[in-house]
């Protein structure tokens, strides 16, 4: 991400040392974050040495009334208790994961900085790789999601679920957190902001990036093909990302615009007459509205049976099924 013209400054106050050290060490290693870190434990020090800040966060047992008329464009207080004792504050939970308390930070940022533009990519093309096949239940998504893990172990990679049900419960959103279909809401309103969003929205499973699908299936059919388009070349403009790896599904417009913007596309088949039905009936489509294009790109998998899939998707990265996609990688990182 480009730096703005003026470095923003986030003031971080927690008289737990321990804590604000951490915290503290966790922000620096971030890549990307729009602001710099200045860490006091104690008050007094911080009012003497801060005349203005972007982003006050303050802990619960640091905060006094006087701080409401401190020069601080937005401020946040680091709940210890539960209680809300002002509800004219913005509380936000001490003790959750840091990586959530950054995408809390970053969404109360967002709504000050101006500044904040996408960064374009100089340091080599984000490849799309495209997951759709007409049959169902086919393994598509443990095929994805595992080419997902293991290209994350080495590159920079982005996992999206385009399902109607995404299914596993470790993607999918709470009601409270955002997910694609907020990310798309954002998506020509703010462009400047588009990777701050993006950054705010982004949960992890290992060093795997990944956007919750979206809770309702609704919102995924309301998504025009242009609007898919403008968010794959944000992406792009982006440059953050080496592999985007994308679980599509027939409940989207524009989907053989989103496989012609792939670099690759997997297409799982199987052998009995319903399957290869549909497979010829998907290709017959694409041709018949010129979409060949998708067909050359295709590679066509039929799956081993596999003796064991593991239960949870941290552990994707190993066993059988990895083990076979890591030879579909070997082959595709040759192309």
């Amino acid at each position: 991400m480009n730096q703005v013209e003026t470095q923003a400054i986030l003031a971080l106050c927690d008289e737990e040392e321990e804590y604000a050290q951490l915290l503290t060490e966790f922000m620096q290693k971030q890549k990307n974050l729009p602001w710099i870190v200045h860490t006091y434990t104690g008050l007094g020090k911080l009012l003497e040495v801060e005349k203005e800040v972007d982003l006050l966060v303050v802990a619960e047992s640091c905060y006094v009334e006087e701080l409401k008329g401190f020069a601080a464009k937005r401020m946040i207080v680091l709940n210890e208790s539960g209680i809300v004792r002002d509800k004219g504050l913005r509380y936000v939970n001490k003790y959750q994961q840091a990586d959530q308390l950054i995408r809390e930070f970053i969404a109360v940022y967002l709504e000050i900085c101006t500044q904040v533009l996408p960064k374009l990519g100089t340091e080599g093309r984000t490849s799309f790789i495209g997951f759709f096949s007409p049959v169902r239940r086919c393994m598509q998504t443990p095929f994805a999601f595992t080419m997902a893990r293991l290209l994350a172990q080495e590159h920079k990679t982005l996992y999206l679920n385009f399902e109607y049900f995404a299914g596993h419960q470790e993607l999918i959103a709470d009601l409270q957190t955002r997910d694609l279909a907020d990310l798309l809401y954002f998506l020509n309103a703010e462009k400047e902001k588009f990777s701050l969003r993006l950054q705010s929205m982004v949960g992890q499973i290992g060093p795997l990036d990944y956007v919750p699908p979206m809770k309702s299936g609704q919102n995924l059919l309301a998504i025009t093909a242009k609007e898919w388009m403008t968010f794959l070349q944000r992406l792009q403009e982006l440059g953050e990302y080496d592999y985007v790896i994308m679980d599509l599904s027939e409940c989207m417009q524009g989907l053989f615009d989103v496989l012609r913007a792939c670099r690759k596309v997997y297409t799982i088949t199987m052998e009995d007459h319903a399957a290869s039905g549909k497979l010829s009936q998907y290709e017959r489509l694409l041709e018949q509205y010129s979409y060949d294009d998708v067909l050359q790109k295709t590679q066509h998998c039929k799956l081993p049976k596999f003796r064991h899939l593991p239960a949870e998707l941290e552990y994707f990265d190993r066993g059988e099924l990895a083990g076979y996609v890591r030879d579909q990688i070997a082959e595709l990182e040759k192309q």
